[in-house]
């Protein structure tokens, strides 16, 4: 449909039915039940008419139910305006990738965007036209439980590049292509940095650290073409982010030139009036319609005021009149007026669900996400040696993210049935060690919403139980394989957390099996930095391996074995503890730094500074060993270019990549810089006993920051570079810059 049709249609839209467009409601709604008008849908006082003409829905499963809902719904359309389909498919529809925190562990681009891509087949099979995905706030603290949907993990630079990697895969060329989704890019702005990390909470940061730090990945995901973007639920310099108008409307649409849709977060318009920034709903409303969002998600506010407040003036119909243009522009891009299924195939979905191509890759993604974080030479195993399989995660099939609201649980492969289908059984035994229920310790919530009890009739004593259970099976073996973290219900949106360690039956249960004396491999099941080091202290290995997927446990089990060597690198640190949260790499250096042995510096009396495990940590059965770094030019000016490089050599027996670390330090200037910021990253494939020079161009636009204006700026000075394999173990070398206007 041309632009000139679409106006056409807009005019011919009366101000009631241009609302409707603006309203999104669940798919449960378009049921027999749904359409009882009871419960939920009364409450929101939805009535025939909001119901077939609502603008989209959310989370509707499968071809077959988004074909019967919206047939019916263009029956009852008066203008005949398809229904959107939109739904939450962050690591995977059916066949289930590893979370998106484990994705950004990969320092692979092109993995991430072949994901992405797999994913949107899958979706669009079953009828889904965008996908609330990828999230791409920085996340510096993991008490936070929405860490585990970050890619970026704590670093700008990083997310940045897997934003963009992401919303390729999901649109490709053009979104109305045969198995491209519109991608819906969350949560704008700064979500991440919620106080405390705690969630839904109030966010307090300086306007240029929101420009310098936590702008970033968002306009990445922009100028990769992202179709819509979603509000946050936190304040910005005191205002919702639903309703801030310079963060909306002055920076999101006029300044960067997004003219996609703008989606509010479930609620996040009603919650204006929550959070005391309006007086009532109908403030509430307005305020978010004056700051452009263009849909309101599960509340009845715009439906219930937009119309009075246009009549009486407070808002004009123009400002309904682009909101609702925005959204029919999207649904015309999906190409929905011509075929309003778009992709939806009963028959492609038998095709594309759970594929022998996805499971593989599944697998291969996998692999390529898992961070080693210990190996006194105990891994690769050798399979002619007797394992003790032992832990919670040994047969436990939740390991998809709490996200995967479309996962088939049955098709999940535990690590039990992984190491059947390599291993020699009679060389295996197999423990449970103790309940997964003791993960919900200490987090009643549990019990409310529905999920297992919070206590196990005699508790302490099966748990004892399940350990000496373990411990004896334990004692003919020569090797324990420890599969630990955390349940999949502890991690994710609403699931924050001061404890950070490891819960307290499976502590007991890893203390018990250290007393034999015997090796242990570690495996840890998570989806946040955790507080790990008495793990580390215990265990001869440790591999983090996060929420792998579907066919995650494939890759676990290759990985233990030696077909697959780790390449991972963690793309946020490791504290000690909670109490050392929110920490980062790239902090900014204090006036009496840290010095050992001094009394009055920035330090803790109870814990180290620095953080357990840095960001870009981990290791490989290759022992990668840089040898010397070289600039060939020592000055920097705007109208040339710096290499430069670094000799590494792979001495060991392996074969593996190596994710090669570029860091850059502005050591003094106008605005306080931090330590070191990565500025690029290349991952290098290495024969054994290989040595390679990898080189890196420097520019003065990796230079650039924001002043106290917000304004990009490059100034003269001494810079440091650094190459190494994670942010703390580098080389460096120096180079002045000369940059003679020091305007941008």
């Amino acid at each position: 449909m041309t632009k000139e049709k679409l106006k056409e249609l807009l005019n011919k839209m009366s101000l009631t039915d241009k609302i409707y467009q603006l309203i999104q409601i669940a798919s449960n709604f378009y049921t027999e039940d749904g359409m009882k008008l009871t419960g939920p849908i009364e409450e929101l006082g939805i009535n025939e008419e909001i119901l077939w003409n609502s603008g989209s829905v959310i989370n509707a499963k499968g071809a077959k139910s988004v074909k019967e809902i919206q047939d019916k719904y263009l029956s009852k359309n008066k203008h005949k305006i398809p229904l959107l389909f939109m739904a939450d498919v962050i690591n995977g529809y059916k066949t289930i990738f590893p979370i998106p925190i484990a994705q950004g562990c990969s320092f692979d681009e092109k993995a991430v965007y072949d994901i992405a891509k797999a994913s949107a087949k899958e979706a669009t099979t079953s009828g889904c036209h965008v996908t609330f995905s990828p999230m791409v706030d920085l996340c510096r603290d993991s008490r936070w439980g929405r860490v585990m949907e970050s890619a970026g993990g704590e670093d700008p630079y990083l997310g940045s590049i897997m934003a963009k990697a992401t919303v390729e895969g999901y649109q490709g060329n053009n979104i109305k292509d045969k198995n491209s989704i519109a991608s819906c890019v969350k949560h704008f702005a700064a979500y991440g940095a919620g106080v405390a990390g705690r969630e839904y909470n109030s966010v307090d940061m300086s306007r240029r650290e929101l420009f310098q730090n936590y702008l970033p990945p968002y306009k990445a995901a922009i100028d990769a073409k992202a179709s819509m973007m979603m509000t946050s639920f936190n304040i910005i310099d005191g205002i919702p982010a639903t309703a801030n108008t310079w963060l909306m409307k002055d920076l999101l649409r006029n300044k960067w030139k997004f003219d996609g849709v703008l989606i509010s977060d479930y609620s996040a318009i009603k919650e204006i009036f929550v959070h005391g920034n309006a007086k009532d709903e109908k403030e509430a409303a307005k305020k978010a319609l004056n700051a452009t969002c263009d849909i309101d998600m599960m509340t009845n506010l715009y439906t219930n005021n937009l119309y009075s407040l246009v009549k009486e003036g407070s808002i004009k119909e123009s400002q309904v009149d682009d909101a609702v243009m925005r959204i029919l522009t999207l649904k015309n891009d999906l190409g929905l007026f011509e075929n309003p299924y778009k992709d939806a195939s009963e028959i492609e979905e038998q095709l594309n669900h759970l594929s022998k191509e996805n499971l593989e890759l599944s697998k291969e993604a996998s692999g390529k996400t898992f961070v080693l974080l210990k190996n006194n030479n105990i891994l690769p195993l050798d399979k002619n040696k007797k394992i003790a399989l032992i832990g919670p995660h040994v047969n436990n099939k939740n390991i998809v993210g709490n996200w995967s609201i479309f996962a088939d649980k049955n098709s999940v492969k535990s690590l039990k049935e992984a190491f059947l289908e390599n291993y020699n059984e009679e060389y295996l035994k197999i423990f449970e060690g103790c309940n997964m229920l003791a993960s919900f310790e200490y987090d009643p919530i549990f019990t409310s919403i529905g999920q297992s009890p919070l206590i196990i009739d005699n508790e302490e004593l099966v748990n004892e139980l399940l350990i000496k259970e373990a411990c004896e099976g334990a004692m003919d073996a020569d090797v324990i394989v420890l599969a630990i973290g955390e349940h999949q219900r502890q991690t994710g949106e609403a699931c924050s957390r001061t404890n950070l360690e490891i819960p307290y039956y499976q502590q007991k249960l890893l203390i018990a099996l250290k007393a034999l004396n015997k090796p242990i491999v570690t495996l840890l099941y998570n989806g946040r930095p955790l507080a790990i080091k008495d793990v580390l202290d215990s265990s001869d290995a440790v591999l983090e391996v996060w929420y792998p997927g579907t066919n995650g446990n494939s890759a676990v089990v290759d990985t233990l074995f030696g077909k697959i060597n780790p390449s991972g690198k963690l793309n946020m640190s490791f504290p000690y503890n909670a109490g050392q949260c929110p920490i980062y790499y790239n902090h900014y250096q204090t006036g009496r730094p840290h010095i050992k042995d001094e009394r009055y510096v920035s330090r803790y009396i109870d814990a180290p500074t620095n953080p357990l495990l840095p960001f870009g940590f981990g290791l490989s059965y290759s022992n990668f060993i840089y040898n010397s770094i070289k600039l060939d030019n020592n000055i920097l000016t705007k109208n040339n270019k710096l290499n430069v490089t670094v000799s590494i050599t792979n001495d060991s027996k392996y074969n593996g990549y190596e994710v090669v670390q570029l860091y850059i330090q502005d050591v003094y200037g106008s605005i306080v810089r931090p330590v070191k910021e990565l500025k690029g990253f290349k991952k290098v494939f290495f024969n054994a006993n290989e040595t390679k020079e990898v080189s890196f161009i420097l520019n003065t636009k990796m230079l650039e920051f924001y002043d106290n204006n917000c304004k990009k700026i490059i100034e003269n000075g001494l810079f440091k570079v650094y190459i190494g394999t994670n942010s703390r173990d580098v080389l460096e070398t120096e180079f002045e810059v000369i940059y003679l206007n020091n305007k941008n």
